[in-house]
């Protein structure tokens, strides 16, 4: 998907605030529309997404629910069986694992079970990433899990434009739709298009052009891509940028088509290397291009062991511009010194940084 033109009357304002005003515009525009979940009513809001709904739609529209999420995840399925459109809101993907026999038996299959005769216009929203020291069972990126089940689309937003537009096209399909929001990305300012502006639920968009190596990041890890592409810029390595945006259905025809001219591939993931989108991703691009390529493509990833909690284990298991920086470097066959150049000058940058938050320059618009 090419980069999106600016609509007339967009505005700048954080990715959190986008999925409020998306789901306020849902709920306005159809009384099917309701929301359900763990602190939906919290005075923090699911990080701001939820304030202020229960206040204008109602107790009966808004539901605090109680901890038993797959008992009220089975109830949304009903309900988007009768008719309804549920939005359910998970504040961190470990619940969504309590409600994994409702969705992936019944919301996932029901279409297909059913002879196309039912469908289950259900929203998902859940939570990965780091922050807070909340370590290995409340920071996991996760995503891999609920791509691999056919029947469900997940898609997972970089961006304010994209948090509003995908949320906005996810409740207006007639299936499951899981969307995975990095809580960093939840603070990442850009531009929203005014109104009700709902995206199609396809991927990949193409950030930046280059004719070096082709890069393939999901979520979060776009923004340290962007990072990482801008410094090798002044070098004058070319990346051709792909934010995934949607890991199922799954598009690579950009990405092959990129890797034809490049000849290079790394995918930078927000969840484990090991059986992760990047491997898919590479899998499906070698199939359509392994002709064309000039050297083996490298993925990105978290390592083989669980989220740390502490600040010191932190900082070597997270990666962030300058790692990818200085993978593209190797790649491309940049000299050391240069290389070395580009993640001191990086590294350099986020020095003074706190390491639970996101970098101050992750604004966009793009």
């Amino acid at each position: 998907m090419p980069e999106l033109a600016r609509a007339e009357g967009a505005r700048i304002t954080s990715a959190a605030d986008a999925i409020r005003e998306a789901t306020e515009l849902a709920m306005a525009q159809d009384e099917c529309v309701f929301v359900m979940g763990e602190g939906v009513t919290d005075p923090k809001g699911v990080f701001g997404t939820t304030l202020g709904l229960r206040e204008r739609f109602g107790e009966d529209r808004v539901l605090e629910m109680p901890v038993a999420e797959n008992g009220w995840t089975g109830a949304a399925i009903g309900a988007a069986l009768a008719g309804q459109r549920p939005i359910l809101v998970h504040q961190r993907v470990e619940f969504t694992l309590l409600a994994m026999e409702q969705l992936v038996n019944n919301a996932a299959k029901m279409h297909y079970v059913s002879g196309g005769k039912h469908r289950v216009p259900i929203t998902i929203r859940l939570i990965v990433g780091r922050g807070w020291g909340q370590g290995p069972a409340h920071s996991q990126s996760l995503e891999a899990l609920f791509a691999h089940v056919p029947g469900l689309k997940v898609v997972m937003p970089a961006c304010a434009r994209d948090a509003k537009g995908l949320l906005l096209g996810a409740v207006a399909d007639d299936g499951p739709v899981v969307i995975i929001e990095h809580r960093w990305v939840h603070y990442a300012q850009g531009e929203i298009d005014p109104g009700w502006a709902p995206l199609p639920l396809q991927g990949p968009r193409k950030l930046t052009s280059g004719d070096d190596v082709t890069v393939v990041a999901t979520s979060y890890m776009t923004l340290e891509c962007q990072q990482a592409v801008a410094a090798l810029a002044d070098a004058g390595v070319g990346v051709e940028l792909f934010d995934l945006r949607v890991l199922r259905p799954l598009g690579v025809e950009a990405i092959v088509q990129s890797v034809r001219k490049t000849g290079r591939l790394l995918t930078v993931d927000t969840g484990h290397a090991s059986y992760g989108i990047g491997a898919e991703v590479i899998a499906r691009t070698v199939a359509g291009a392994f002709d064309d390529l000039r050297a083996a493509p490298q993925r990105i990833g978290l390592p083989e062991h669980p989220t740390p909690s502490s600040a010191a284990l932190s900082q070597h298991y997270y990666p962030r511009s300058p790692q990818v920086a200085a993978r593209i470097a190797e790649l491309v066959g940049l000299p050391a010194g240069t290389r070395d150049a580009i993640v001191a000058r990086l590294a350099h940058s986020r020095e003074d940084q706190p390491l639970d938050i996101p970098h101050p320059s992750f604004k966009g618009p793009f």
